[in-house]
């Protein structure tokens, strides 16, 4: 964990210290934000909205942080569980999916994005969580373990497949 989170920590934890959070939810709401993008499939809004409540659950909850791994995985693994508890409650369906890829196809600036943002949607959730938190958050396999709970064997093969899926689709569709 790096020195400035950890005062940041203790400053939002010891002293309920707003502004040391809200520096923290700067330094991360991109990352997560990111994650969420690519989690829904390019739904901005439905992004913003998760990870408005990712960091509200992260606030309330800052006091149960033991610093048994980084702050970003323990921020990480919170995100996972809104996403996980926002898909289990609204029952997203591949017809739900397919109308967000649709409506992120009528404002995409490439189709490069688009296409890689329909091979995401092609995975399943655990791969998309996977290849989203290794190949764009950067995470390792043990960090992605730990975020979502998952061993690492159970990672690595939902990577393998993901990976495997995605090549496939971009191949052919001409990449």
């Amino acid at each position: 964990m790096s020195p400035s989170d950890l005062s940041l920590l203790t400053q939002a934890t010891v002293f309920h210290n707003k502004r040391a959070f809200g520096q923290l939810v700067e330094k991360y709401q991109s990352p997560i934000r990111r994650f969420f993008l690519n989690q829904t499939g390019g739904d901005s809004q439905l992004s913003d909205d998760l990870a408005q409540d990712t960091f509200v659950k992260a606030y309330v909850n800052i006091g149960q942080f033991r610093g048994g791994s980084s702050f970003s995985t323990w921020l990480y693994r919170i995100a996972y569980n809104v996403f996980y508890d926002y898909t289990r409650t609204h029952k997203l369906t591949e017809q739900i999916d397919q109308a967000v890829a649709l409506r992120q196809a009528n404002s995409a600036d490439t189709a490069l994005r688009l296409d890689l943002q329909q091979a995401l949607s092609i995975l399943s959730p655990a791969e998309r969580s996977c290849i989203t938190l290794q190949l764009m958050e950067g995470q390792p396999i043990d960090q992605i373990s730990a975020i979502t709970e998952m061993a690492e064997g159970t990672v690595k093969s939902h990577l393998s497949r993901g990976k495997q899926k995605l090549a496939m689709y971009l191949r052919k569709n001409g990449y």
